[in-house]
């Protein structure tokens, strides 16, 4: 059984980054990764990595007052409306689609960062996956690999 209170990283991937809370990508994996982390099992996992930045930048949330607040046990919803109350960063439903909608489709822009995916494509034993293409479909496909999955 998983336990989303404290997920144990180790044993299994977090959310993958297309699950949305209050519209907002990325928001669900990042909370697993910060409560992971908090209870020591984030296994190769890390809060506040590049990725999760794009989150804390488009809200306007320093990444250790909202880890302070997860810290306290809340749940997702709790830790929602916590960052409506102190994003500096006040986005309407519509922005925050667009950004969300934005950031699915991502996909690697600079050389070192292609050349970072193109080989843990490799490393996973996914070189033969030519649909791989933005940042989710890579970190998805990475997880299920990572985790006993044939790719």
């Amino acid at each position: 059984m998983i336990n989303f209170s404290a997920p144990d990283l180790n044993q299994h991937p977090p959310r993958s980054p297309r699950t949305r809370l209050g519209g907002y990508v990325i928001l669900p994996r990042m909370l697993d990764k910060c409560r992971a982390e908090i209870a020591g099992k984030q296994g190769p996992y890390h809060y506040a990595c590049p990725i999760d930045q794009r989150f804390l930048e488009f809200a306007g949330i320093d990444a250790e007052a909202l880890k302070t607040e997860v810290a306290k046990g809340k749940g997702d919803g709790e830790i929602l409306k916590w960052i409506e109350d102190n994003r500096k960063n006040k986005h309407s439903d519509w922005e925050i689609a667009q950004w969300s909608a934005y950031r699915e489709s991502a996909a690697p822009g600079d050389n070192d960062s292609r050349a970072f995916v193109s080989e843990s494509i490799k490393t996973a034993g996914m070189d033969h996956r030519e649909d791989l293409s933005t940042w989710f479909e890579w970190l998805d496909a990475d997880d299920f690999a990572s985790y006993g999955g044939k790719a």
